[in-house]
């Protein structure tokens, strides 16, 4: 048996061309553009970095990013008085609070004070709850990402075990509730759980999901399950070269699973891609009021 790839660089650059039709259509019905607001408190570099790639993706569509930087010693007031703005423009389609922020700041506090309709990167606590509720709301990105991948992919989901192995507020528990809105039956696991292996072994869907490197190994991976790598930790190989493994061991996968992530290129552009997405959808129901 050799797996499928599910190629998320390949679906993400699709749906980029399919998201610029959209936007030209919006520029010319409405005569406005999406705009995306990134702010970015303090001067973490990785942080900088993912900004500016989100940045260029609004641009590969023809949307408009506004870049709001805001210093290290910046408050939680500070922050809350400019997500308010930020909500009231109505210019601004789209709000996004690159994580994380310095610990001096509540960033729980920050993430809901954003509006539910410019909720684009699915962060808030009233977003999630609409989600998993079954509620109109823009999911949360990386396990929505996911969810478009493998429904591009054909993966039949309902009826099938899900076993999540993380269980962070944007990635473990909202994969988990998505997948049980898709009558998948769900378990969720972690760093911590107790026989992880035996319980990976049941699974017709892994996803990895817990940001260790290569916690899950491929000998618990049943023959045929659809394998999901949502981690990416950098490494120098034994060659020298410089890559990344993701949170499952995939090498040798090919033979074991029936389709799986590939890490890099599989999971990760879908994140971007998801948040360009539903900040487009977002501007299309400004559009219309």
């Amino acid at each position: 048996m050799t797996a499928t790839v599910l190629d998320g660089k390949a679906y993400a650059k699709q749906m980029e061309a399919e998201l610029a039709e959209r936007v030209a259509k919006l520029k010319q019905d409405s005569g406005r553009t999406p705009i995306l607001a990134t702010i970015l408190v303090g001067d973490d570099p990785a942080s900088a970095t993912y900004v500016k790639m989100k940045g260029n993706a609004c641009q590969r569509v023809g949307m408009d990013s506004l870049k709001v930087a805001m210093p290290q010693a910046t408050t939680t007031e500070q922050l809350l008085a400019k997500i308010a703005e930020l909500n009231n423009n109505p210019d601004v389609h789209g709000i996004l609070l690159q994580h994380p922020v310095p610990s001096q700041i509540d960033e729980r506090a920050c993430f809901d004070a954003i509006a539910l309709a410019k909720d684009v990167d699915g962060v808030t606590c009233l977003g999630f709850g609409n989600m998993a509720m079954g509620e109109p709301a823009y999911g949360s990105c990386t396990p929505q990402g996911i969810m478009y991948l493998l429904e591009k992919n054909g993966v039949e989901l309902a009826g099938k075990h899900a076993v999540v192995v993380g269980r962070s507020a944007i990635l473990g528990k909202p994969m988990a509730m998505m997948l049980l809105n898709a009558n998948c039956t769900v378990t969720i696991c972690h760093s911590r759980t107790q026989n992880l292996a035996e319980l990976v072994k049941q699974a017709d869907i892994v996803v990895g999901a817990v940001g260790k490197p290569e916690l899950i190994k491929k000998d618990w991976i049943k023959s045929g399950a659809v394998v999901v790598d949502a981690g990416f930790h950098p490494r120098t190989h034994a060659d020298g070269t410089s890559g990344g493994v993701g949170d499952i061991e995939l090498t040798g996968i090919e033979a074991i699973a029936s389709s799986y992530t590939p890490v890099p290129g599989g999971v990760g552009p879908m994140t971007i891609n998801t948040l360009i997405r539903q900040t487009v959808e977002a501007a299309e129901k400004a559009a219309a009021k």
